[in-house]
């Protein structure tokens, strides 16, 4: 059976009601044959991305960043999950397979850096981008949790079998 992992750090209602919101949608009745797992990003390991088909992300934005929790992930799963590094041990592009993710990002202010920190690091993973990314300023408000629903049914549909 596919399977949909959502990875998250969500310490604030606000990103607990989208990660919540995100669940729902993969967990819509008009996806079948998917199984949804999810885990802290403090919890997740490279196991449980390998045994995935598909990857959703969720974090705050802290100062300008992804939240520690999901940049721990990263740092403890990237080389096992195919994650590529150039020369000077930065991220390089990553080659072979290209299964999807997608991402939602809750900040006060701004989320640029916490996307673009996620998307430099995803970049060098056997994975690519399904799902325009999922910002959310402020508040978190019904229209912002309809978007995580539809981010969360997109990605499953896209690993329906």
């Amino acid at each position: 059976m596919p399977r949909l992992l959502v990875v998250h750090h969500s310490p604030t209602p606000s990103v607990r009601a989208l990660t919540d919101a995100v669940v729902a949608g993969a967990s819509d009745d008009a996806i079948e044959g998917v199984e949804i797992v999810v885990r802290a990003a403090l919890e997740a390991d490279a196991d449980d991305v390998l045994a995935a088909d598909g990857y959703l992300l969720g974090t705050p934005a802290n100062f300008g960043y992804m939240s520690g929790a999901l940049k721990h992930f990263f740092d403890t799963i990237f080389l096992q999950a195919g994650g590529a590094l150039a020369d000077d041990g930065g991220a390089a592009g990553a080659e072979g397979g290209r299964r999807p993710y997608g991402l939602y990002v809750h900040g006060r202010y701004d989320t640029t850096g916490a996307v673009r920190s996620v998307q430099s690091i995803v970049g060098a993973l056997p994975w690519r981008q399904a799902a325009p990314v999922l910002e959310v300023l402020g508040e978190v408000g019904e229209a912002d949790r309809e978007s995580a629903y539809e981010l969360g049914g997109t990605l499953a549909a896209l690993v329906m079998p």
